[in-house]
């Protein structure tokens, strides 16, 4: 059973490797293999999307809400987007606050204005929209942007 596992992985893994974006999202803090191959597979042609917070709404990063005179009116395309990739992000998220510093310091900021639950959505958002940079715009990985300067460093300059 194992080494049936273990080919069809080999066998995937070499699929993505030939895709264009896998190289680009495993760069990414907090994807690894795994989630690399499931996001460059169900992704697609990333063109299709026409920035950043598309693509962040295609993958339920972003809240749907309708609100009006501050009432919930509804749930407003709850199911819209990829269930897959929402997931992704979500694994990616927390695996990026667990191992990366600069993600674990914005989440933490993030937490204590809200709730683990929100912080948690809100940097799988932040990823999801840099993948899109990395994917569309074939850039490469840069914790400045997406994360600013930080704090010390901005009172010297």
């Amino acid at each position: 059973m194992t080494k049936s596992i273990e080919k069809i992985e080999k066998v995937v893994l070499a699929a993505a490797r030939a895709l264009p974006y896998y190289a680009k999202l495993e760069t990414l803090p907090g994807v690894g293999k795994i989630l690399a191959m499931t996001i460059t597979m169900e992704v697609g042609d990333i063109q299709r999307f026409a920035g950043p917070g598309n693509f962040a709404s295609y993958c339920r990063t972003v809240a749907a809400t309708r609100t009006s005179n501050d009432k919930k009116k509804g749930d407003n395309n709850s199911k819209c987007g990829n269930k897959y990739l929402a997931w992704a992000w979500v694994e990616a998220a927390n695996f990026a606050r667990r191992y990366d510093t600069q993600c674990r310091k914005w989440f933490d900021r993030k937490a204590a204005k809200t709730c683990n639950i929100v912080a948690t959505k809100a940097l799988a958002c932040k990823l999801a929209k840099t993948a899109w940079y990395l994917m569309a715009q074939t850039t490469d990985y840069d914790p400045q942007r997406m994360f600013g300067q930080p704090a010390k460093d901005k009172m010297k300059t």
